[in-house]
């Protein structure tokens, strides 16, 4: 038996009992290794400071590996091409960042983990919370398509005014692309001012999910090197009690 039951915008037909993934039993995982995460909007320098994180691990011996939003093989050349067509609709979005995900988590971030390496992402779950829903994504419906997800030791938020982020982004090119500024939603011809409608959008999903989540709010209006002295000093006492860690001698 089963029942007509809506997904996002779809009505589908399901189960009664659903058949639950035997990955999602992995959310609060006891790992010997640790996953950090950065979040924040387009120019808030989240890139920056984990890209300084990852070289501060790495001399400090430990194994340590960086995993990049949409980066899986699987679906890296469909993203690609759906762009460049502009094919994707909020729902094809949701679903092919999801795949990436989910491809990722597999064959990447769980086995990692499960060696005791220390597994950096660029983006988590939160940014397809964030970005789904702005795009007008059912909230609930995003947040049970991640229900498999590792979480995460440390989830850094970068903070920082839309508009310091516009200005940052402008400062080294000309303009935004198509579905970074939000285009797709026809909220205004203009892509800056779209751009500001979207992201603002997104910021106000990031804002709801620090306490939710428990997100670690870093300042991105600070100097880098401040940012970075925060970060490492938080992940250096995380670490310190992380004994099964893999360390090189």
């Amino acid at each position: 038996m089963g029942s007509g039951v809506r997904i996002g915008p779809f009505e589908v037909f399901a189960p009664l009992q659903p058949a639950t993934s035997l990955i999602r039993g992995y959310g609060e995982h006891h790992f010997p290794g640790r996953l950090i995460v950065v979040e924040g909007i387009d120019g808030s320098g989240k890139s920056t400071q984990l890209s300084l994180l990852h070289k501060w691990l790495e001399a400090k011996g430990y194994g340590v590996v960086f995993s990049e939003w949409n980066s899986s093989p699987l679906v890296k050349d469909t993203t690609k091409y759906g762009k460049k067509k502009k094919m994707l609709t909020p729902a094809t979005f949701s679903l092919i960042h999801s795949t990436d995900f989910a491809d990722r988590t597999e064959r990447s971030i769980l086995p990692l983990l499960k060696a005791g390496a220390v597994v950096l992402c660029d983006r988590y779950i939160y940014t397809a919370f964030a970005r789904d829903v702005a795009r007008g994504m059912d909230r609930e419906w995003v947040r049970d398509l991640y229900g498999f997800a590792v979480q995460p030791a440390i989830a850094f938020y970068f903070r920082v005014p839309l508009e310091t982020a516009i200005h940052r982004l402008l400062d080294g090119r000309d303009g935004f692309k198509f579905y970074e500024a939000g285009m797709d939603l026809n909220l205004t011809d203009d892509s800056v001012e779209s751009f500001r409608i979207f992201q603002g959008r997104i910021l106000a999903e990031y804002e709801k999910m620090i306490p939710e989540y428990g997100l670690t709010v870093i300042d991105a209006t600070l100097p880098i090197e401040t940012q970075q002295s925060q970060v490492r000093h938080i992940v250096r006492t995380h670490l310190d009690h992380a004994k099964e860690l893999r360390v090189r001698p």
